[in-house]
């Protein structure tokens, strides 16, 4: 009996083995639900990820995009969602992807509005959704009929104003709640990313005008919290929530200044001064310093120590770097360093505890989209679709080159084995079908 028992496991470990063997990389994949993954900063925890293919070459599927726009695809298990912008009608609007074949599975318009001012290197639909796989939430601009001139500029000029609009659709693609927590200006058009803490849907209101942080009720879309940000000065930085000190820190540059908030009251922790006016790339951590790349006029790279309170001055900064940095592409940390693209295509690696920059070479042409990392490797994608996997390490290491011939100006997502890159025209899901 003990045998016949034996046999029938062992039988039944073989079947499990040839029925889920392809999808063993799925079994332990993870999603990915916002603007960079699943901690905000780039990383995957995945393993065994595709590092060479083309336009044609590794390709599960390539489906064509209605209209544009440079927000990043999201992923949660089978659904793959994504933000654009349709010029005809000037509707912004939502798409639900099926994950295994592409096919789209529900379009829906969150407003109708005329485009607004921007940057060339901006879109209409920038932003990148957030979910918690029960409800996504997206965000765009609604331009009024009012324009107002700009200000924080070298030239006097008229740019939109108008409102931020933040909305919450369940997986059907049934509207739940749709608000408009505060106005919104700035010469260089929209971004900004929900970041999901606990029950909130945090937004970063920097702009030109009456700056704020908001936090809304994910459930409702009603103002948990709202808190002004004193220098009234655009920046597109999505918030990192990390834990610090014996503190939840929700930590953020822009606005003149770098940042630590309460995600859930936005209480102010700490924050600092400079180092430059404007910024667009993301924070990042090794656990125990925070890291920024800014940005305009002055560049900086900063590595802070996030244990302060009250307002903190340079004491807090381990280390300082004013070469090749970015102003928008964001930075990643992998182990013990620290990469970052400068935007026309300086890739440094900096050792992170001590800013020692390690070696530094030219990576591609003009950068636009943040790097993405897993499995000891990082993907960096360029404008013009040319994707190069880099394996950090005391020498510059280049994995492969991926072609794509497409122009792309967003970040990759990682999920279930499978790379997602939305191009100008096309999204791609990379990998085995």
């Amino acid at each position: 009996m003990l045998r016949l028992k034996k046999l029938f496991l062992s039988a039944f470990g073989l079947y499990c083995l040839l029925c889920c063997g392809p999808n063993l990389n799925c079994a332990r994949g993870e999603n990915w639900p916002g603007w960079r993954g699943m901690r905000g900063d780039g990383t995957s925890s995945e393993q065994g990820l595709p590092t060479e293919w083309s336009a044609t070459k590794n390709i599960a599927w390539k489906v064509e995009l209605p209209g544009s726009g440079h927000a990043s695809p999201i992923v949660w298990n089978d659904r793959v969602f994504v933000a654009t912008y349709l010029p005809e009608s000037h509707q912004r609007v939502v798409l639900c992807l099926d994950r295994l074949s592409g096919k789209t599975l529900w379009q829906r318009t969150t407003i109708q509005s005329p485009p607004e001012t921007k940057h060339s290197l901006n879109s209409f639909a920038s932003s990148t959704p957030a979910t918690d796989g029960k409800l996504l939430y997206v965000t765009f601009f609604e331009a009024s009929n009012k324009m107002v001139q700009a200000t924080n500029v070298s030239a006097p000029r008229d740019v939109s104003f108008g409102d931020m609009v933040v909305a919450a659709y369940d997986f059907d693609g049934n509207q739940r709640w749709l608000v408009k927590p505060g106005q919104f200006v700035s010469v260089h058009g929209y971004c900004s990313c929900p970041v999901l803490y606990e029950d909130l849907v945090i937004i970063n209101g920097d702009h030109d005008g009456e700056s704020f942080l908001v936090a809304l009720d994910q459930l409702t879309g009603k103002t948990k919290w709202k808190v002004p940000r004193v220098n009234n000065t655009r920046s597109y930085c999505t918030p990192i929530v990390r834990q610090f000190d014996g503190r939840t820190q929700l930590i953020m540059s822009g606005n003149k200044s770098v940042t630590s908030y309460d995600p859930r009251t936005g209480q102010l922790h700490w924050d600092m001064d400079g180092p430059t006016e404007q910024f667009v790339a993301s924070m990042v951590d090794n656990g125990k310093h925070v890291f920024l790349t800014a940005g305009f006029p002055d560049k900086h790279i900063l590595a802070i120590d996030p244990k302060g309170r009250g307002k903190i001055d340079d004491s807090k900064i381990v280390w300082r770097s004013k070469r090749n940095c970015s102003y928008v592409p964001s930075p990643i940390i992998v182990g013990d360093y620290f990469l970052v693209t400068s935007d026309d295509g300086i890739l440094s690696c900096y050792n992170a505890a001590t800013g020692e920059r390690i070696w530094f070479v030219r990576l591609g042409p003009h950068y636009s989209g943040s790097p993405v990392t897993a499995d000891g490797l990082v993907y960096f994608t360029s404008d013009d679709g040319t994707t190069k996997v880099v394996q950090p390490g005391a020498t510059f290491q280049l994995v492969s080159e991926c072609r794509l011939d497409e122009a792309c100006y967003t970040s990759p997502a990682i999920s279930q084995g499978q790379v997602f890159i939305r191009a100008q025209q096309h999204l791609y899901c990379i990998g085995i079908k």
